[in-house]
């Protein structure tokens, strides 16, 4: 770029192309929408149990329209990467036009002349030296580059020395505008300099940036983008450090307080370079999380398939003979120590996300809302918080937090309690705007023996009490109230909420008013580490616990266990009496029946006093 070029740039214009790129991600976000929520909806339309559309007519479409969806997606994610890249592009270039047109106001000022190709032209002046007033002249300036902070730079340290030098120049010259122009034509090759290198540094980014000639969105694609991100996310440093980041350890209050503070374009161009961030803020709309984890959902599955593809297969044989005996051969032991954890980890993070893409391809089905992915982490056993409707605008809430054994893997039937409690209260209360929300966020116990003890459920507690204090939070600001919202806990889960009412934090309500909810129920809890509901801060009226089988039945051993163990408080749990809550009626004869329905999708009574308690019916249900 040259001093011509720059004169005459329009930074505005980029910025220009950045919104109209943003226009078309957004555009493209709706599209996704529609087709997923509204088109795909009706589709999937059932009336008794029987989807409307049926037949290989029928599933093609399916598929087709699960493929536009994914383009549209891919789409909105490349032109939120794009915008911020014109943005950044545009930032840069205006500094450095700010810049030059400083120099050349300076020259002006001074009487100075500058010439087409940026040199500076200056006047006769000074002292008459053999009677003549020193000449005028012209000065071509040089740019010194961008210092860096290595300790041996032989780029600075040059510079240095002809910084001395024109220095040196400027004060023996005798006509006293040579220094000035000098500076000034410094000054002026410095800003076309920097223009040079962010056209440079930009220009091969944003040619990047475009999909394949395919109309197919492929796991390649998906890990392309993220590259792009990290691409953009470097090249982007000071135009995203003039954002305002999210307050450090912030509550929930603030976090939200943060977002609103926020121009719309602030929050595109956050979303798209920190996803993993806003998608894990509590405080924040879930329907702005949800467009976070994503992109994130997107990403880590193409990262996850590509990783379990490239696995080398098993090598066989597995065993060779040794003599008499059979041992494992020398070439799968270096394969099972080198991929076998890795595969079975990865086999089990992509069943969880098969599940969840199962739970997002069944909205409109029987009536089933959006769902909204609100916080989502593959690692080690995962994380997955997904709600059934907007919790934010919802007028019951509830959320259910599993037990025991819980991990990415196997989320599907936790996944589908979500579901079931949705349907259930919605048949209930078909007037009202009903949100169940799965919530693992947690390490859960893997195993029987971890579930003895308390740790688990300690750890967890502040993730959920500040997860519930943040969909309080999104939910007031989006409709200046409250919802009436349920925690559920199930087996050690309830261990979960007891613990998490009894923490503490520096913004943690009052002890009257412990846990952002309005009831609690227990279902085969082993003991919420308290002898009274009212010792958790829960009233007792709305309190509720619910048992399955009878002695010897595995829900009973997980109840009599943790009482054993010290679950519960002085070895009450909540289904005793002196709790102090409900014990209301269970059909369940196991303990993960709570929430079936049979063949006919009629619901059990437990599922349906648990849907009663959801929904605010509490003379509906029905107690032991």
């Amino acid at each position: 770029m040259d001093y011509a070029t720059l004169t005459s740039l329009k930074p505005s214009e980029f910025e220009d192309a950045a919104g109209g790129y943003k226009t078309v991600g957004d555009m493209a976000g709706q599209a996704k929408d529609d087709v997923e929520n509204r088109i795909l909806a009706s589709v999937r339309k059932t009336t008794d149990g029987q989807s409307v559309l049926e037949g290989h007519a029928a599933d093609a479409a399916v598929t087709q329209l699960r493929k536009l969806a994914t383009n549209f997606h891919y789409t909105q994610v490349e032109c939120a990467l794009i915008s911020t890249a014109l943005n950044s592009l545009a930032y840069e270039l205006r500094a450095a036009k700010d810049k030059l047109d400083a120099a050349v106001e300076d020259a002006e000022a001074q009487k100075f002349t500058v010439g087409a190709d940026g040199s500076v032209s200056y006047p006769a002046a000074g002292d008459k030296v053999d009677g003549k007033v020193p000449e005028g002249g012209t000065v071509t300036g040089s740019a010194k580059g961008k210092p860096t902070n290595q300790p041996i730079d032989p780029t600075r340290d040059a510079n240095d020395a002809a910084d001395a030098l024109e220095r040196q120049a400027a004060n023996i010259h005798p006509n006293p505008n040579f220094g000035r122009a000098v500076a000034i034509a410094n000054r002026i090759a410095q800003a076309v300099y920097d223009a040079t290198q962010a056209d440079e540094k930009w220009a091969p980014k944003l040619r990047t940036l475009k999909a394949d000639d395919d109309l197919s969105v492929a796991a390649e694609d998906w890990i392309d983008a993220k590259k792009d991100t990290g691409e953009v996310r470097s090249g982007a440093k000071e135009y995203l450090g003039e954002i305002k980041p999210p307050p450090k350890d912030g509550d929930p209050k603030s976090n939200a307080d943060w977002w609103k503070g926020l121009s719309e374009q602030e929050k595109a161009d956050y979303i798209s370079m920190h996803p993993d961030s806003v998608g894990n803020l509590n405080g924040l709309p879930a329907d702005v999380r949800d467009e976070a984890n994503r992109a994130i959902f997107e990403e880590k599955r193409a990262e996850y398939q590509t990783q379990y593809k490239n696995i080398p297969e098993e090598p066989k044989p597995k065993y060779v003979s040794s003599g008499r005996a059979m041992r494992y051969s020398d070439e799968w032991l270096e394969w099972r120590q080198k991929y076998e954890g890795r595969r079975a980890h990865l086999k089990s993070a992509l069943e969880g996300m098969k599940a969840i893409q199962k739970r997002f391809d069944r909205t409109g089905e029987g009536g089933l809302p959006e769902a909204y992915l609100l916080r989502f982490d593959p690692n080690d056993d995962g994380r997955v918080v997904l709600a059934n409707g907007n919790p934010d605008t919802a007028d019951h809430t509830a959320l259910y937090v599993p037990g025991t054994k819980t991990h990415l893997g196997g989320i599907d039937g936790d996944l589908n309690r979500g579901v079931t409690l949705w349907q259930e209260s919605h048949a209930l209360s078909p007037g009202d705007k009903i949100s169940t929300i799965t919530w693992f966020d947690y390490d859960a116990p893997n195993q029987i023996p971890n579930a003895t003890s308390d740790k688990y459920a300690e750890k967890a507690a502040p993730a959920l009490r500040e997860f519930l204090d943040g969909n309080r939070v999104a939910h007031e600001a989006a409709t200046g109230g409250t919802a009436h919202t349920t925690v559920i806990g199930h087996s050690y889960g309830s261990t979960v909420i007891g613990d998490a009412a009894k923490y503490r934090s520096d913004y943690a309500d009052t002890w009257s008013d412990p846990l952002p909810a309005d009831d609690v129920i227990a279902a085969g809890s082993p003991g919420m580490q308290a002898e009274h509901a009212a010792d958790l801060g829960i009233d007792p009226d709305h309190m509720w616990a619910m048992k399955a089988g009878g002695v010897g039945s595995d829900d009973w051993f997980v109840r009599e266990g943790g009482r054993r163990v010290g679950l519960g408080g002085n070895g009450v749990i909540p289904t005793d009496r002196e709790f102090g809550g409900h014990v209301m009626e269970s059909d369940s004869d196991d303990h993960g029946g709570y929430w079936k329905v049979d063949d006919h999708q009629r619901p059990s009574v437990s599922l349906k006093n648990q849907a009663r308690v959801i929904v605010g019916d509490y003379m509906g249900v029905t107690l032991e």
